[in-house]
């Protein structure tokens, strides 16, 4: 049995969502991020980083977005969520989600998370202040470099897409039109209608 710790309306979603394209069988643990469950004893035991998401794992528990969404992949090949036949392609997967939790992850950061990389409130605000253009610039390249449609791959669906589908449901909030990026406004509302995101978003409600 694998479980996911998880906090709604976070990267945690990417990996829930391919633990259920994959048909695999989990449990969820919610870390309660109001009360900063994610800095308690007993999380910081699991995660040391004390972020979401971290899956336990008959092995032991793993953390970071790429390496769960390919760990998942890996151990369920049927559900063809990676090429994982293919090393050029299983590199641009790699390529494109290291992007989004080097890049675009970090400039969303910005907006609430200042105090990672300032002391100063005036500096702090000002990285606010930027996150709308910041994520404009990641999702043009994004939308005119990196995204091949209607997938990430082009034909082939991969955890790329849920990657790429999780981010871009934060792009209003960031003060970002995503209408601006029709191919990626695309891939969001597809995948805002399959019955399996549909029922991750419910028990993430």
């Amino acid at each position: 049995m694998l479980t996911l710790y998880y906090a709604p309306n976070t990267c945690a979603l990417a990996s829930h969502l391919a633990l259920e394209f994959a048909g695999a069988e989990y449990a969820l643990e919610r870390v309660d991020f109001a009360s900063r469950a994610q800095r308690s004893e007993a999380y910081l035991r699991i995660n040391p980083t004390g972020r979401v998401p971290a899956l336990a794992t008959p092995q032991g528990v793993l953390t970071e977005t790429p390496a769960l969404l390919l760990y998942v992949a890996q151990c369920h090949p049927a559900a063809g969520l990676a090429p994982l036949e293919d090393p050029f392609l299983l590199a641009r997967v790699q390529s494109f989600n290291s992007y989004l939790a080097s890049t675009v992850h970090v400039a969303h950061a910005h907006r609430f998370r200042g105090e990672r990389w300032a002391d100063e409130p005036a500096a702090i605000e000002a990285m606010k202040q930027k996150v709308p253009a910041n994520m404009q610039a990641c999702f043009r390249l994004i939308e005119d470099s990196l995204l091949a449609g209607p997938w990430v791959l082009g034909e082939r669906f991969c955890i790329s897409d849920l990657y790429l589908y999780t981010i871009s449901e934060w792009l209003e909030a960031d003060g970002v039109d995503i209408r601006d990026f029709p191919r990626d406004n695309a891939l969001r509302e597809r995948l805002r209608a399959d019955p399996r995101v549909q029922r991750v978003r419910a028990a993430e409600a």
